[in-house]
């Protein structure tokens, strides 16, 4: 797996519009963002500027709206994968187990996220089973 750059939560902000957007104009993350968070213009674009410096965004340049477009150049589901790797391998030495259990006892799960897990745990039972079978 390639190794993903390192993103803080101010800039997971930014990312979410992008993800959500595929390419945006600066201007149009800044409004967006300035309508929810209290940033200036000026942070909104320092952080924008980070995240190409770290190679998480990318810039085209659209020459009709004379516009920078910005797009992301890491999918929020590789993301999600990295970040959740190093969060288990960090607080439970990559173990899943001891996370459930954890999470268990602080959370009462509806019977309808007791059935959705259920079927993930059997998902997962049936691809190990085929890689084992080669089916």
């Amino acid at each position: 797996m390639i190794k993903l750059p390192q993103i803080t939560d101010a800039e997971w902000e930014v990312m979410k519009i992008l993800w959500a957007k595929e390419e945006c104009p600066s201007s149009e993350i800044v409004k967006q963002l300035t309508e929810t968070m209290d940033w200036s213009p000026k942070t909104i674009r320092t952080l924008l500027n980070r995240l190409v410096q770290k190679e998480a965004v990318g810039i085209n340049k659209d020459e009709s709206r004379r516009a920078q477009m910005f797009y992301p150049l890491v999918s929020e589901n590789e993301y999600l994968q990295s970040e959740t790797k190093t969060f288990l391998q960090k607080l439970y030495g990559g173990a899943i187990k001891p996370m459930l259990a954890n999470f268990l006892q602080e959370k009462k799960l509806t019977e309808q996220e007791i059935n959705e897990l259920k079927q993930l745990f059997d998902d997962n039972k049936n691809d190990d089973n085929k890689s084992k079978t080669g089916i």
